[in-house]
């Protein structure tokens, strides 16, 4: 028989304990013991806790299941700071799939769902004094307050102007409107009270409302799909695939509309944060009347706009949700739509830890939702087209210009046959200059594109053929001509140019090659009437610089957009009526399985952006390998062409989508190390991994030596990416690799630089 004593003791609840993400730069988790009264505590929470000598916050990953050994020895949580979780279910359990496909630690997903200002709550809720008007005064009091207390008659002067004679403390003068503010107050004729202020990102913009417009034919089967869709149970990934000019923005803010109208959410995905504002501006024009506002998300945003956006997404305040590859994690509540625009884009692979792909967590969410999800491209990646032709993804196409307008002219200039020019340095063919002239004349806008930044790719000596290269990675460095510096386009060090070679101490050092820089410098020569700017990462560090451009490009305040791959997509201007590519073979020399399939992607999307107006388009490319298939297939437009030639080339030597590959980098700043390093982890995966994981030889990464230190790879393929992911991994935590190595792993590679 039982004691008492026995009795109570086994009859008390086992200690249930939550395994928590603290706060701060390390990923850092701890278990602590679940208090009475916090048993309703779910993943995703937030709470207080004991750590060390003072109090941390964290974030609920998991609840675990109840241990006799936890008894007494773990600290319990101190506080729950809110009772509802912060990450919804879903966001949880995507968090917990892309942590074991991308071989990643949870926690670095969970620091991508809650960003570091709402972790921090330091940029918690602004709040502003906001001074309103109670009663007017008499004509009498008026006159008094006029002779004895002017700035007070002021204040209520404009107040009684405003139109909901309401106005905040900021614009009535800021803080030295407080002192006679407060002493209307006293006298009854105002009041002063604490609002919460929203730190808009697009404050001061303003949007022209917009309604719909009328959906040719296809665009209307289109949406009728998707709507057909976003209402049925049984869904599928939709591939909307439309020729440039097509109309899927139309279908998309038209779809858009459906679901908010339904009450439910919705996320838009762009590739680039360049292209944000001009999707903002399309969908705050089209939806400023509806319930619900739309919000951003980007890395751009400053900690208190980003904390403002990110909690009016999750209380539903905003329902429409815009941003790059990470607002795949915004906490939209109720979600109905997403759409990933420009899908075949390699900017929706995270290229640092974790190295997750957006649109493929799109697709994921979706289904974890019950949302309907639109990938919509006019080149689709193959992965994505491999999907529609296999039947996982459904199709719909536009196959026409939705303004009627043909598709532009495609010429192709073999620049080994163009004169050699001293004057535009091989840069500018004369029917590129041609053309341009004509265009200026007519009044007419240009877009020139060069996948290239600076002024030139190099510096090299003639007389013994030195590269002047980066002090930290195997990489010549760039000149730019605006600092006067060499730079590294890798880690960013700079030098100063050398007056001779730093090896033989000839004067003849030259530059060599060049980049949108010199472009520039040539087309002022060119066209000195011409009103030109140039698009490239050294212009985009300034905040709204991009915005301002495309602003001034699309109000014809422009006549010639100079840039890099950032002006090739999503970009629609009817005043464009040539596109000119130079050096369309940049892409196509760099050791990647998808140069190829870059390039045509490149020359089709920047083709599209000519000719979208009422006149015709023309576009120019000037390549040095005009038969180049890429090349070819893009200059009569054939999506479908190129896909079947290269989806059987990809068959054919078992490359993705018929495999799934992965990079294994090792890298450390003892070269013996990195290589002896890379063959012991080879051998041991040779050894024991399974026959259908295949491991190529180890070799010097295509970049040998970056950020200083020295890279080995191996490329990893299987027809399963989580066999990649399991057991990769269990065999680098076997091998237990020193503090000086440090290794990677990347499922369904994009980079293999």
């Amino acid at each position: 028989m039982q004691t008492p004593q026995q009795q109570n003791l086994f009859d008390e609840p086992a200690v249930r304990a939550a395994r928590i993400l603290i706060d701060g730069a390390s990923d850092l988790v701890f278990d602590y013991a679940i208090p009475p009264g916090m048993e309703g505590i779910l993943p995703g929470c937030r709470v207080e806790i004991p750590l060390r000598h003072h109090t941390a916050t964290g974030t609920v990953l998991e609840i675990t299941e109840p241990q006799d050994t936890w008894a007494g020895s773990l600290k319990p949580i101190r506080r729950l700071i809110a009772p509802e979780p912060l990450i919804s279910a879903p966001l949880m359990d995507m968090a917990r799939w892309a942590s074991q496909y991308y071989a990643a630690p949870i926690e670095q997903f969970i620091r991508c769902i809650v960003p570091e200002p709402v972790r921090q709550e330091k940029h918690s809720e602004k709040t502003h004094k906001v001074v309103r008007l109670l009663s007017k005064p008499s004509q009498e009091e008026e006159t008094r307050l006029n002779k004895r207390a002017p700035r007070q008659a002021s204040i209520l002067h404009l107040l009684t102007e405003s139109p909901d004679r309401t106005l905040t403390l900021k614009e009535l003068g800021g803080t030295a409107a407080l002192t006679p503010c407060r002493a209307l107050e006293k006298q009854g004729y105002l009041t002063i009270t604490e609002e919460e202020e929203h730190r808009d990102p697009s404050a001061g913009e303003d949007y022209l409302p917009t309604s719909a417009l009328k959906l040719n034919e296809e665009q209307e089967q289109a949406l009728k799909a998707v709507v057909a869709d976003i209402e049925h149970a049984d869904k599928k990934p939709i591939l909307l695939q439309g020729v440039t000019g097509s109309g899927k923005t139309e279908v998309y803010l038209q779809a858009v509309e459906h679901t908010v109208r339904q009450g439910k959410s919705a996320l838009i995905l762009v590739p680039e944060i360049s292209l944000t504002p001009q999707t903002l501006q399309r969908f705050k024009s089209r939806f400023s009347s509806l319930p619900g506002s739309v919000a951003i998300l980007h890395s751009s945003l400053s900690d208190g706009e980003r904390f403002d956006e990110w909690h009016s997404i999750r209380e539903g305040t905003a329902r429409i949700a815009i941003g790059p590859r990470s607002a795949v994690f915004a906490p939209l509540k109720n979600l109905g739509l997403i759409i990933v625009d420009e899908e075949h884009d390699g900017s929706y692979k995270q290229e640092s830890a974790p190295r997750y792909q957006g649109r493929d967590l799109a697709v994921l969410r979706a289904k974890l939702e019950g949302a309907t999800v639109v990938l919509g491209s006019a080149t689709p990646s193959l992965e994505t087209l491999h999907n529609a032709r296999t039947g996982k993804y459904a199709t719909l196409r536009l196959d026409r210009r939705a303004d009627g307008q043909t598709l532009p002219l495609i010429r192709i200039l073999d620049m080994r046959t163009e004169a050699k020019d001293k004057k535009y340095a091989g840069v500018l063919s004369e029917r590129l200059r041609m053309a341009i002239d004509k265009r200026l004349a007519r009044g007419e806008q240009t877009i020139l594109l060069l996948n290239r930044r600076g002024f030139a790719r190099s510096l090299q000596c003639p007389d013994c053929g030195h590269n002047v290269t980066c002090a930290h990675c195997a990489l010549p460095l760039t000149y730019h001509i605006t600092e006067d510096r060499l730079i590294c386009h890798l880690c960013g060090y700079r030098a100063i140019v050398p007056r001779e070679c730093p090896e033989c101490r000839s004067s003849n050092i030259l530059l060599q090659g060049f980049g949108t820089q010199k472009v520039e410098a040539i087309l002022n020569r060119a066209f000195p009437q011409a009103r030109l700017q140039r698009i490239d990462a050294d212009i985009s560090r300034r905040k709204n610089a991009v915005r301002d451009i495309l602003g001034q490009f699309r109000a014809r305040k422009l006549d010639i957009l100079l840039g890099t791959q950032m002006i090739a997509k999503g970009l629609d201007f009817p005043g464009v009526t040539l596109v000119g590519v130079l050096n369309a073979d940049l892409g196509l020399c760099i050791p990647d399985l998808r140069a190829s399939e870059r390039t045509f992607q490149l020359l089709t999307q920047v083709a599209g952006r000519a000719g979208r107006g009422d006149l015709d388009g023309e576009v120019i490319i000037q390549t040095f390998t005009p038969h180049a298939a890429a090349i070819q297939f893009a200059r009569r437009h054939d999506t479908d062409g190129f896909a079947d030639q290269e989806l059987d080339l990809r068959r054919q030597f078992e490359h993705p989508p018929y495999v799934h590959l992965a990079v294994l980098t090792l890298r450390s700043t003892k070269e013996e190390l990195a290589e002896y390093s890379m063959h012991t982890l080879y051998r041991r995966l040779v050894k024991n991994l399974p026959p259908d994981i295949l491991v190529s030889e180890p070799a010097p990464a295509p970049i040998p030596k970056a950020y200083g230190q020295y890279r080995f790879q191996s490329t990893i393929k299987s027809h399963s990416a989580r066999r990649i992911a399991t057991c990769v991994s269990q065999e680098i935590a076997a091998m237990n690799a020193g503090d000086d190595i440090i290794i990677t792993l990347d499922i369904d590679a994009y980079s293999f630089m």
